[in-house]
């Protein structure tokens, strides 16, 4: 059997505005040119955060299924990762109704174990053919709902481990907080940061052999702290880094040049 490569996702707005940025794309047609980009550097995947044209996050069919649309008929060919989170629908019965009326599909959608009603939704996602990204934080609060986020997971049933995902979102590149993710159920896993985290756990990632995500959406800068054009420009520098991680130079190795940095794998 051809083992599965690690995905990496990008990213590509958010719960960003255009008040963060020129690089965070706000239209459709924005957010699909955005996505190409994304992919032509190495994406395996695009997440992307649906809204009204006033910029408030949605799940309502007429919101979802427009942009999927517009990301698709602009050549946009790999999956594609909406969130069912709060941010879009604050009730936790309204989410699942949601997702129950949408008319045009995501590949995958989004789960946020912390919040109520996760375990629902994740089952309504499921039975429209959604697969599902639970995402669950690590090193960070507990749930909306007072109950750990990776409890309420591990105690989900997982009937179709091959159509669910866990993302874990590290608030630091702490290795004690992946140690035990060995023994969950056979599913995929990504693991995240945002901000000041980004990088550190995109690295960890690249350590650990698990899937990894970036873009405007999660970090505005690049590695070394410079401010990041696109979620193209932050994909392009993930791949370097993940392959840097998984493949660390030995010591007194000579380091390639710039353009070798920079310079995607094959």
């Amino acid at each position: 059997m051809t083992p599965v490569l690690p995905v990496l996702v990008a990213a590509v707005n958010g719960a960003r505005s255009a008040a963060d940025g020129p690089a965070v794309p706000v239209s459709p047609a924005d957010l699909a040119e955005s996505a190409l980009a994304a992919v032509a550097a190495g994406a395996g995947e695009v997440l992307v955060h649906p809204r009204t044209p006033c910029g408030r996050e949605s799940l309502s069919p007429r919101v979802v299924g427009p942009l999927l649309e517009v990301l698709r008929g602009a050549g946009v060919g790999v999956p594609l990762v909406v969130p069912a989170c709060v941010g879009a629908e604050p009730g936790a019965a309204e989410r699942s109704e949601r997702v129950r009326s949408w008319t045009v599909l995501p590949d995958r959608a989004v789960v946020d174990f912390a919040e109520p009603g996760a375990r629902e939704l994740a089952e309504a996602l499921l039975g429209r053919g959604v697969a599902v990204d639970a995402m669950v934080p690590l090193g960070g609060p507990t749930g909306t709902a007072g109950t750990d986020p990776m409890a309420r997971f591990l105690a989900w049933p997982v009937r179709e481990p091959g159509r669910v995902r866990l993302v874990a979102e590290l608030a630091s590149a702490d290795p004690s907080l992946v140690a035990g993710l060995r023994g969950l159920p056979p599913v995929e896993v990504v693991l995240f940061g945002r901000e000041a985290a980004a990088w550190p756990v995109l690295r960890l990632a690249g350590r650990c052999g698990t899937g990894a995500r970036t873009g405007v959406g999660d970090v505005l800068h690049l590695p070394d702290g410079r401010p990041a054009r696109s979620t193209a420009e932050l994909v392009a520098a993930a791949r370097v880094a993940l392959r840097e991680a998984a493949h660390p130079r030995p010591v007194g190795a000579v380091r390639s040049g710039p353009a070798d940095q920079a310079r995607p794998r094959p």
